[in-house]
């Protein structure tokens, strides 16, 4: 299972963000996913977790998918950027 931090963590712990992003999903993108995710947990007979990796580094396992369903949670999972994430990059 994820664990998500809630803005309260964030703020104590890393500082104010920039910009927080929202990830969101139709509900029938949301149960293709994570039909996809539980085949793994079962192929592997409860050895492994299917879990979403992003190159930013956020994580969506089934847990966060079923509390989004549900409505506990307002979206699949929120990225949190800060100033000093910020880079510049010179084109050649």
């Amino acid at each position: 299972m994820s664990e998500r931090l809630s803005l309260h963590e964030v703020l104590r712990d890393y500082g104010t963000p920039l910009v927080t992003l929202g990830v969101k999903a139709s509900e029938e993108e949301c149960l293709k996913l994570r039909e996809r995710l539980l085949s793994i947990r079962n192929l592997s007979e409860g050895k492994e977790q299917g879990y979403l990796e992003v190159s930013c580094s956020f994580y969506v396992d089934v847990h966060d998918i079923d509390r989004y369903l549900s409505g506990e949670l307002p979206n699949l999972a929120e990225i949190y950027t800060f100033p000093e994430d910020v880079k510049s990059h010179k084109e050649e």
